[in-house]
Parts: C-alpha cells; sequence; structure tokens
C-alpha cells in the first residue's frame, strides 16, 4: 500500500521517515519528497508497504502523532489526477504572445 504523510517538518529525512514506519511492518519505501529548485523538503513524502494490514496500522497509529514538533497527517495514497495542459507560453499570465506595434504618429511602442 502507498501511504501520503503530509505536514512534516523540513528537517525530516527519507531514513527518519522510514523509521517511523519500520515499528507496524517492513517498509519497503520511504521517499521526502524535494523541491526541484531549492532541494529542500516540501514537508510531505510517500512511504510503500508490502502489507496492507501492517500499513493500515500504521496509518490508524500514526495519523495525528507528533513528529519534531508537527503533527503529522497520514493517509492512504490516492492516485494523481489529471491536470489540463497549460496554455500559451508566453511571458505574461495571460498566455503571452501578444505584441503592441510600433505607431508612428506618436513614435512610441
Amino acid at each position: 500500500m502507498n501511504i501520503y504523510v503530509s505536514n512534516l517538518s523540513f528537517a525530516i529525512q527519507d531514513e527518519d521517515l522510514r523509521d517511523f514506519f519500520a515499528d507496524y511492518g517492513e517498509v519497503s519505501s520511504a521517499k521526502i519528497i524535494l523541491d526541484k529548485a531549492t532541494n529542500r523538503s516540501r514537508g510531505f513524502g510517500f512511504v510503500e508497504m508490502a502489507d496492507d494490514a501492517a500499513a493500515a496500522k500504521a496509518i490508524e497509529a500514526l495519523n495525528g502523532a507528533l513528529a519534531d514538533g508537527r503533527t503529522m497527517k497520514v493517509s492512504e495514497a490516492k492516485p494523481r489526477e489529471e491536470r489540463p495542459a497549460r496554455q500559451g507560453g508566453g511571458f505574461n499570465r495571460n498566455g503571452g504572445g501578444q505584441r503592441r506595434s510600433y505607431n508612428e504618429s506618436n513614435s512610441r511602442w
């Protein structure tokens, strides 16, 4: 079962996350999600446990538990929803690509 863990302290690492869940069963993987630009934690992660019963016990026990001064939120991970493709591609917020033409009558753009 894939487990979503949020409201994590930015100091928590992959191994810390693995340790939280290891008391409830075998942890296949534990991953804190990092910001691509800063390489810092985004405050959430995912844990994969092979045994669904152990995962359910871990979710029940750890949801609301205190970790590094913060209350963890733990739930079964949901599949990522499809998002519509972004429109535009210009430099401004409304899609960009609009150009102003040179106005010869008053010599301004």
